[in-house]
């Protein structure tokens, strides 16, 4: 972290986002980039059909992968002043490369490194890696803290009844447990189809058609290699595209991110409006401030702060998955530049996850403030009254409680006197007499169990 950092990712919250530098840093790009070569280079080494690269002993695998696990900041650093001369940041990992191996016994087969290969060969399998395993090994796992988090507070708090509110009035209620629920439920389908999201690469040359593969080994059948090389390194094969791989899987990839995004700023505001309600209290931490003027404040900040970062991430994911898979031709340059802020969105997804977790341990349920609320509102009754009404066959039932309801705050005497002045067989009677608004939530309780 420096205090002259940029962006308040590196700097503010340098200390957070520090885990993505390992998958969407520059040193990144160039770590994979260096993965690609390398195991291209082995994998042409182990097949026979090129018989102009001779095999490579086990230590010089180890040694070429080597280059990869041992990668440091000093490595980085040499490529990035290879690349002040040649321009060109994958042209400049090939000749890292020869340096590096023309110091050893692997000097005979500089010209096989990066053979045949077009830069966005090596640049798409390394954007691919490293979109599956920033999301897999640092996203993922925080996303499911989160969902965990909250599915324990709804199986703890499910049986605890609240006032639910629709466009802002008070409705029908229903139980905390319930409402938090709903969105682990929305946020587990998003993360199901994120664990299953194909992660795409190519590996077809400058026009995606093995063109200076064919002339050089005519006889080889490149696409059964190109598939096998791309499945190994963990990736789903894309035969057909142009000089890019056509970043479609990237688009989906971020268009889900953005839907659990969406639901996580859903829930945001939600808690915003319940601490604001006073339904969920937030703990004093020792030493904090929560204005500079009003001592007695405790503010909602995590949650303001993850609502703030879900915003930045959006506009970013949502840009990239519209722009990405748009290419002119067989392909232009803007999508170089636009992936490298793909972990940009990510980091502030992960921040405001963070954020959000961090609110929820400061936050209580109130059920002293959730039973006042409750015992003043009666009029939520006229809708269990008015149905068992219509049940048995009361003419406009809804319209005569509306009389009494509608805008109105009606006492636990109204609602009674009411009832009591209807004909309905005793056994409903007596249901209705009995029932309050706290004791008015169905099966909410029941319903937590789909998480």
């Amino acid at each position: 972290m420096s205090i002259k950092s940029l962006t308040a990712l590196e700097g503010r919250y340098g200390a957070i986002t520090q885990p993505l530098g390992d998958y969407f840093s520059e040193w990144a790009l160039i770590k994979y980039r260096i993965h690609v070569e390398v195991e291209w280079l082995i994998a042409m080494a182990g097949n026979p059909a090129f018989a102009e690269i001779r095999a490579f002993t086990p230590e010089e695998i180890s040694f070429l992968r080597g280059l990869v696990t041992n990668f440091d900041e000093a490595a980085a650093l040499r490529i990035k002043e290879i690349e002040r001369t040649t321009n060109h940041d994958v042209k400049a990992i090939e000749y890292f490369l020869r340096e590096t191996l023309g110091a050893m016994s692997l000097s005979d087969v500089l010209e096989f490194i990066h053979f045949s290969c077009t830069s966005e060969d090596i640049n798409n399998l390394s954007y691919a890696l490293m979109l599956k395993h920033g999301i897999e090994e640092v996203w993922l796992p925080a996303a499911q803290t989160l969902v965990q988090t909250v599915t324990a507070m709804a199986e703890a708090d499910k049986d605890v009844p609240m006032l639910a509110h629709t466009h802002g009035q008070s409705a029908s209620p229903t139980t905390v447990g319930k409402e938090l629920a709903v969105f682990s439920y929305r946020w587990n389908r998003q993360l199901k189809q994120l664990r299953a999201q194909e992660y795409l690469g190519k590996f077809n040359g400058a026009v995606g058609n093995f063109n200076a593969h064919s002339i050089a080994y005519p006889e080889v059948d490149w696409e059964a290699v190109s598939r096998s090389f791309v499945e190994g390194l963990g990736l789903t094969y894309n035969p057909l595209t142009t000089q890019i791989e056509s970043h479609d899987y990237v688009a989906e990839t971020f268009h889900a991110l953005v839907r659990f995004n969406n639901i996580l700023l859903d829930f945001d505001r939600d808690m915003w409006l319940y601490i604001a309600l006073g339904y969920f209290k937030q703990k004093a931490v020792a030493g904090e401030v929560g204005s500079s003027t009003m001592p007695h404040k405790v503010n909602p900040i995590d949650f303001e702060n993850s609502e703030a970062n879900l915003g930045l991430s959006n506009a970013v994911l949502d840009h990239l998955a519209n722009k990405l898979p748009i290419s002119r031709l067989q392909r232009d340059l803007s999508d170089s530049s636009a992936q490298r802020n793909i972990g940009t969105g990510i980091a502030h997804s992960f921040l405001a996850i963070t954020y959000t977790l961090k609110g929820l341990k400061k936050t209580v349920v109130n059920e002293e403030a959730l039973a006042g609320d409750l015992n003043h509102a009666w009029e939520v009754l006229s809708e269990a009254v008015q149905t068992v009404m219509r049940k048995h066959g009361h003419a406009n039932s809804y319209d005569k409680l509306k009389a009494i309801t509608r805008g109105k705050g009606i006492s636990e005497e109204d609602i009674k006197t009411f009832i009591g002045s209807v004909e309905l067989p005793a056994a409903d009677k007596e249901r209705l007499l009995a029932l309050t608004p706290a004791q008015y939530v169905g099966i909410a309780a029941t319903l937590v169990k789909h998480v």
